[in-house]
């Protein structure tokens, strides 16, 4: 069973308890297969056969994700858990104090130092001044992340080791990504690119564990359309904790593939701030704590002042957040390479056109 022990994913079946204090688990149960509310680990099977399964794709044939919050059997998938819809706290700093012990607590939980992926913002700064392990940031050099990674760093006086892309790494970790994920449309091959050559540089170092911000944006109100709801198109909700809800149910299929892209790499993500804990905590913040004017990610920055151990510091509370791709430069790198073998942009799905033309150099 990946993620905890199988006694108590049994216990979470017979409870039908969705957020029962577990970091997320998948695997083989009991003559079936589950997968945890959040789909926190990857697991396929066999159309129609169960019994052959695997957390990784490449095992199978034809290998079928099992949706979160399922248990899928012979006779087929049966959901078990459903995200909770809490009504919000009216206490909003008795629902900081909650998102700060549960994050407190998380962080605690992990075992030993872990890497830490770490772009200098709030997300990665919290895991940072928690865990003892190195620090790495990914990037082009000039990139934001790579300028915003290293004044953090100093800030928490801490080194970060920076992991400088190239487009040969681009060129060779193409095809791997794709293979390793099953995807190969662009948005998905740059992010799990990031990750993926992160995770080799801390492999290459001889740890197998990297630990992950993923989440934060999602459960704590960090996109520009769950802010801007109702009037922004990209999402349907028509209140802030509704497109609040409906990031989050993307969070399975993100997930999937962050965690094959690591894993691609002979590493295991370690994702403290998806702990039950922590969901649950986020779960009930009203609307104010998400998102307050042009301030993002309210509560999380509030309970950041003082976890862990002493907080982290104003100057990264109060940073705003570059997409992984955008702010490594990867993106623009990643089209520059396109153009360069001949795929213009001119071109429709230029980018996936050149995924392509890789994956069959390969």
């Amino acid at each position: 069973m990946q993620g905890t022990a199988v006694e108590a994913v049994r216990e979470c079946l017979e409870t039908k308890a969705p957020l029962a204090g577990t970091c997320g688990f998948a695997g083989e149960l009991d003559g079936g297969v589950v997968r945890d509310v959040l789909g926190r680990y990857p697991a396929f099977t066999e159309p129609e056969t169960p019994s052959a399964w695997s957390p990784d794709p490449t095992d199978l044939s034809e290998p079928e994700p099992v949706p979160a919050g399922c248990i899928r059997t012979a006779d087929g998938d049966r959901q078990v858990w459903s995200l909770p819809d809490p009504e919000p706290v009216a206490d909003t700093d008795r629902a900081v104090s909650a998102v700060a012990d549960a994050i407190d607590a998380a962080i605690d939980s992990v075992d030993g130092a872990p890497a830490v992926a770490f772009s200098g913002g709030i997300d990665s700064s919290l895991l940072a001044a928690g865990l003892d392990g190195p620090l790495y940031v990914g990037g082009f050099e000039g990139s934001h992340d790579i300028t915003a990674a290293r004044s953090a760093a100093d800030l928490l006086d801490r080194r970060v080791r920076v992991v400088e892309f190239t487009h040969a790494d681009l060129e060779r970790a193409t095809p791997t990504v794709v293979e390793a994920t099953g995807r190969s449309n662009p948005m998905d091959v740059q992010l799990a690119l990031s990750l993926y050559l992160i995770a080799e540089a801390v492999a290459e170092d001889g740890h197998d564990r990297l630990a992950l911000g993923q989440g934060a944006d999602e459960l704590f109100g960090g996109y520009a359309k769950v802010a801007k709801a109702p009037a922004d198109p990209r999402v349907d909700a028509d209140t802030v904790r509704g497109a609040r809800r409906e990031v989050v149910g993307s969070l399975p299929s993100q997930l999937e593939r962050d965690v094959l892209a690591v894993r691609a790499a002979g590493i295991e993500p370690v994702t403290p701030l998806l702990c039950d804990g922590v969901v649950s905590a986020a779960l009930r913040l009203p609307a104010e704590l998400l998102v307050a004017g042009d301030t993002r990610k309210v509560a999380l920055r509030r309970a950041a002042e003082t976890v862990p151990d002493g907080g982290v510091p104003a100057d990264i509370r109060d940073r705003e957040k570059k997409a992984l791709q955008y702010g490594s430069l990867l993106a623009r790198e990643f089209d520059r390479l396109a153009r360069q073998a001949g795929f213009k942009r001119r071109m429709d799905n230029h980018l996936g056109k050149y995924i392509e033309d890789r994956c069959q150099d390969a």
